[in-house]
């Protein structure tokens, strides 16, 4: 029964729109380091996830997600939900969330899907201006279903993982994790650009990006709480700390490495901290959130520069920065999750409970096997369906008029 609290409510509502924000923002962000012949291509595959996703989120995609569980034997095996509640079915005005009694269903479901819509978009800053419509639409169909959504399920709706004590506060493994894999397996099946690409063709379009993705984030850590508490507050400010230490970091090291600051390395760089904090943001302290954001802002760094000098073509650096950076945040989950900031999280292994650590550890080293694994070979009967690849002339037009007839900037104005 929902007993409805309207300061949950309407906070949860504001989240879910804070998170919304977010991949128009990550449009802007892509659109602005790719060049000019291909900024419409990479932003319409953001834009178009905000559509699709959310057909498929309301016909059965929530449904999977967070109907049934394995505790009551309700789901499949402990990995995706049943299909009670597709199309909504049965949702009335006194259906309460599954996580908060004082909220309402429409709520979370809302909320929910926002994440769904900005996850398969984060991948595509991998495969950037080689990648044909067809097979993206594909692609954002079939990740979503045989990906995402079990993550969802195992990890936040009470399936195998979260049977097991698997903690993850708002989507280390489930968004930035297996997203980040799941770019590194796209970039190894896609191959390189044959076209040299002269991106950013923006940097001030990065940096709104920038801006209204760590805007947004504030929704995305701190609405996964659920309510309004301190836990919230906390994952709020965890969030900032994060950030700005990750961002102030690989500024100087760049800077160090590079002899000159980089404004888009420190656009680059609070991301890599936002992404990284956000298994975390409710469970450790804002110390442990500032110690997060400096190590963030150097294995990220690191990792970038590894993929350059391996010569993968991770166009927009989402292995680096979100596959990394969320793999990086469940391990120091692991290490520095402590009871005295959320009573319904975990002690970590510093906080002397060793178990929580190698539960974290297996939990996103399976998530990056199955991602990894699961991608590729998606991408390799796709390939069967429709070619995956752009040929060689649409890629020297350029993606946007040679696939969409359309230009983001016209000659000689």
């Amino acid at each position: 029964m929902l007993h409805l609290d309207t300061g949950n409510t309407g906070f949860m509502i504001l989240c879910a729109s804070l998170v919304m924000l977010m991949t128009p923002g990550l449009a802007f962000f892509y659109g602005g380091l790719v060049g000019r012949k291909n900024v419409l291509a990479i932003m319409i595959q953001s834009f178009v996830s905000m559509g699709w996703t959310t057909v498929l989120w309301f016909i059965f995609g929530y449904s999977i997600c967070f109907s049934g569980d394995m505790k009551t034997g309700t789901d499949f095996f402990g990995i995706i939900g049943n299909f009670d509640l597709c199309f909504l079915k049965g949702v009335t005005l006194a259906t309460p969330s599954p996580v908060n009694p004082t909220i309402p269903l429409a709520a979370f479901f809302a909320y929910q899907m926002m994440f769904a819509i900005i996850t398969p978009a984060l991948i595509t800053g991998a495969f950037t201006n080689r990648v044909t419509f067809n097979a993206y639409f594909w692609f954002l169909t079939a990740w979503l279903i045989f990906v995402y959504f079990p993550f969802v399920h195992m990890v936040w709706g009470g399936g195998l993982l979260a049977q097991w004590g698997v903690l993850d506060f708002a989507g280390g493994i489930v968004v930035h994790n297996i997203a980040g894999i799941a770019a590194l397996a796209s970039i190894l099946y896609v191959g390189k650009r044959k076209v040299l690409d002269r991106g950013p063709h923006s940097i001030p379009l990065v940096a709104l990006g920038t801006g209204l993705l760590w805007f947004g984030w504030y929704g995305f850590n701190a609405g996964s709480e659920a309510a309004v508490d301190s836990v919230t507050a906390t994952a709020f400010i965890n969030t900032d700390i994060a950030a700005s230490f990750a961002a102030i970091t690989w500024l100087f090291v760049e800077w160090f490495t590079s002899k000159k600051p980089k404004f888009l390395g420190l656009l680059t760089g609070a991301v890599a901290g936002l992404a990284t904090v956000t298994p975390a943001a409710g469970y450790v302290s804002p110390g442990t959130a500032a110690l997060i954001g400096i190590v963030a802002g150097i294995v990220c760094y690191f990792a970038v520069a590894l993929k350059n000098k391996l010569e993968w073509d991770d166009a927009l650096d989402v292995w680096g920065v979100h596959g990394v950076g969320g793999f990086l945040g469940i391990i120091m989950l692991g290490m520095f999750a402590t009871k005295a900031f959320n009573p319904n999280g975990a002690d970590g292994l510093f906080h002397g409970n060793p178990s929580f650590f190698f539960k974290e550890c297996a939990a996103v080293l399976g998530s990056s096997v199955y991602a990894f694994i699961f991608t590729y070979a998606m991408l390799w009967i796709i390939d069967r369906i429709t070619p995956v690849k752009v040929s060689e002339a649409t890629e020297q037009l350029g993606l946007d008029e040679g696939l969409h007839g359309e230009q983001a900037y016209l000659e000689g104005v």
